[in-house]
């Protein structure tokens, strides 16, 4: 896939508001708001800014968390981690490897074989799910 990149102004005309302030601003939407939260289907999620693939419903569970959880991105190199020490707190922050985009934050409390729990805001992500057959 080839980089994405925009001026923030393009992105502001691409996204909703609410997908701008969490994918471009860093912000988070309510706990067991979004809409993929509760998604059972198999299929693959996308990045909602530039539609790189990032997880798949192989790696999803349910964290209780509120958002959408997985164990693991579709490869090593589909997201990028940043340490994050906002809102007083020292986390890992989780972003598109390929247009920068805010996904959400990494954990180290999930479930085997990783131990790790990527919590991913629903608005950040596009969900296509696979065809039954």
């Amino acid at each position: 896939m080839e980089r994405k990149e925009a001026s923030e102004e393009k992105w502001r005309e691409t996204l909703s508001p609410l997908e701008y302030h969490v994918l471009r601003e860093k912000g988070t939407e309510r706990a067991f708001s979004g809409k993929l939260y509760t998604e059972k289907r198999r299929g693959r999620y996308y990045c909602r800014a530039c539609g790189q693939e990032l997880f798949s419903s192989e790696a999803k569970y349910e964290s209780g968390s509120g958002w959408p959880s997985y164990f693991q991105p579709v490869s090593t190199d589909a997201v990028d981690e940043h340490r994050d020490t906002s809102h007083g707190m020292l986390r890992t922050e989780v972003i598109c490897s390929n247009c920068k985009s805010h996904l959400g934050h990494v954990f180290s409390d999930g479930p085997e074989p990783t131990g790790l729990r990527y919590c991913i805001n629903s608005v950040s992500l596009r969900f296509n799910p696979e065809e039954a057959g």
